[in-house]
């Protein structure tokens, strides 16, 4: 049988196929759907220090080929998570990873100081995608410099595993991921979803109750595979790969572009299953590959490396 582990930095995964923020809740809503045992790694739905009641009605919109959500970071703060869902969690076998936001700097540091040493934790994932209230709005994930600083806070505060979700809007991802690899990052996603809207022709008002929201789901696989590609070559750190990933191919695409692991995330709406259908799919191709291993097939399409 082919070898699936995967290492993204101290993190050891059985598999290189995980859940990505805000699709699969906190784990235990749909553990009596699949085997989540099988899982590489399962990552939470973004927490806050505070609880949050998450944007108005309506939160999703179908497109083509896609899913608009606008959700508000709806959770249940920092305090219920560790009271509640951490021990669950310390119970199982596979490694959960707790997506972290925040609208100040030191609030993502809190977060992580929060989050240390508690049992049922194995790593964080930072969300830049979030606007810096100390700078106007700005989104912390599209300017290297801020990326680094929420970076560098959260690296003071934790020993655990450091993940960092890049944004597709930053204007130039390579930079902003060389800054937070260099601030103390240990992986990376790539990416985040795009910023869009959707009309309600018949009431002649924004689909959703806060006019935007991010699109995700096969519609902007292309423009992920590329980011993936761009960040891939130019760090040294594991790249986790997150955009439209429905199926094994799409994800050997994404793996033979360098990275080290992908994230399956809005295909589970439709199928909660998707992410072990994925995984049996990679194994399968690595079989009828005649491969040995996962490591074989990362980076197969990248330039000068065949």
């Amino acid at each position: 049988m082919p070898g699936l582990s995967v290492s993204l930095g101290p993190l050891k995964l059985r598999n290189p196929v995980m859940t990505a923020a805000g699709t699969f809740g906190y784990g235990d809503e749909v553990e009596g759907l699949l085997d989540i045992r099988r899982l590489g790694a399962i990552v939470t739905k973004g927490i806050t220090l505070q609880p949050r009641p998450g944007n108005p009605q309506p939160r999703l919109a179908e497109t083509p080929c896609g899913l608009l959500n606008s959700i508000g970071l709806e959770n249940i703060g920092l305090e219920r998570l560790v009271g509640e869902k951490a021990p669950l969690w310390a119970r199982w076998q596979t490694p959960v990873i707790v997506n972290i936001a925040g609208e100040k700097v030191a609030e993502y540091a809190e977060l992580a100081r929060g989050l240390e040493g508690v049992e049922g934790v194995a790593g964080l994932e930072v969300n830049i995608s979030c606007p810096n209230l100390e700078r106007g709005g700005v989104e912390f994930g599209t300017h290297p410099e801020l990326a680094a600083e929420v970076t560098r806070a959260v690296r003071k505060n934790t020993r655990l595993p450091l993940l960092v979700k890049l944004s597709p809007e930053a204007r130039d991802i390579v930079a902003v991921a060389r800054a937070v690899v260099e601030a103390g990052a240990d992986a990376l996603t790539v990416a985040n979803t795009i910023r869009g809207m959707v009309i309600d022709v018949k009431k002649r008002r924004p689909g959703l109750g806060a006019v935007s929201g991010g699109l995700s789901g096969p519609a902007i696989r292309p423009i992920a595979l590329y980011l993936v590609y761009q960040v891939a070559g130019a760090v040294e750190v594991p790249v986790i790969a997150c955009g439209g990933i429905v199926s094994a191919q799409d994800a050997l695409e994404f793996l033979m572009a360098g990275a080290g692991a992908v994230q399956v995330g809005t295909a589970t709406f439709l199928n909660p299953g998707a992410a072990l259908e994925v995984m049996d799919g990679i194994e399968g191709f690595l079989k009828r590959e005649g491969m040995t291993d996962i490591g074989q097939v990362i980076g197969l399409a990248r330039k000068g490396e065949r």
